[in-house]
């Protein structure tokens, strides 16, 4: 759970001190929510603000914000608000991989079973930041089932260019990497990144962390500043959909991709859970 791996990075991580104290920031705030009987729903009503305390709220959606409240459940959620022009934080991306595991597990068990969409707390903080430690036993908690047994052939992780040490960057841009472990001795990886490889560096460093290898390929480019989270949700939800075609995919480019803003925040928009189910198909 994100609790438990918050725990282990604390633990595991407290020499990192900026880190440590964002996400301990994060900690308080989740408890200060549970003390007060505060909902997901009131508690993400607060005014944002920035690591200096003052309101700032393009802040809030930049690539790391750990005093976001996180509700690891849709249920009962009345939804996010996403703007046309605002970045995607932890949270969008999260709770959109939420909704398509939820209608991956009801039409395609097998293969949600195989897949994991991976926290992009957990693959910043742990995978990629983590000493060898945590970034092991984060590793193996997300591979592992319940039975102990490896059965993830297919991790999705969110790439973030945010700083461990420097609190003035917060992180600017997005990227995806696909990691192909149906070969479990050479397992491949695929980093899409929709703004000309600004990512490259961080996504090698995360792929080289889970002993694996890039392959190249090609992702549509963005044509503003504040879509790179959009490309990696829908770039998640087209490379899941042609992998429940069965058999390995001839190509793995996301070079026709378009990435839908409008799809997107209809999905996060506030919604009765039979429509949110329906819109996590879109």
């Amino acid at each position: 759970s994100l609790q438990k791996d918050y725990q282990d990075f604390t633990e595991d991580m407290g020499k990192h001190t900026i880190s440590f104290k964002r996400l301990r920031q994060y900690q308080q705030v989740v408890e200060a929510n549970a003390a007060s009987g505060l909902s997901p729903e009131q508690a993400s009503g607060r005014e944002p603000a920035g690591l200096d305390g003052r309101s700032d709220p393009r802040a809030e959606f930049r690539s790391t914000s750990p005093l976001q409240q996180v509700d690891p459940s849709i249920e009962g959620r009345s939804g996010l608000s996403l703007d046309h022009i605002e970045w995607l934080g932890d949270q969008h991306i999260q709770t959109d991989y939420e909704l398509l595991m939820q209608d991956l597990q009801r039409n395609d068990p097998d293969l949600a079973a195989r897949t994991r969409l991976i926290d992009p707390l957990i693959a910043h903080y742990h995978l990629r930041l983590g000493d060898e430690s945590t970034a092991l036993s984060a590793f193996q908690r997300i591979v592992n089932d319940q039975n102990g047994r490896d059965t993830a052939d297919f991790l999705f992780l969110p790439v973030s260019d945010a700083s461990a040490s420097d609190p003035d960057h917060r992180g600017t841009h997005w990227s995806l990497l696909l990691v192909d472990r149906r070969n479990r001795e050479g397992p491949a990886a695929y980093h899409y990144d929709s703004f000309r490889g600004q990512n490259n560096e961080f996504a090698a460093m995360l792929a080289q962390r889970l002993g694996t290898r890039l392959e190249p390929v090609r992702m549509t480019q963005q044509r503003n500043d504040y879509d790179c989270g959009v490309f990696v949700v829908d770039g998640t939800r087209a490379l899941v959909r042609r992998l429940a075609r069965r058999g390995r995919p001839a190509v793995l480019h996301l070079d026709n991709l378009v990435a839908d803003r409008e799809q997107l925040q209809r999905r996060l928009s506030p919604a009765p859970n039979s429509a949110r189910a329906g819109a996590a198909a879109a």
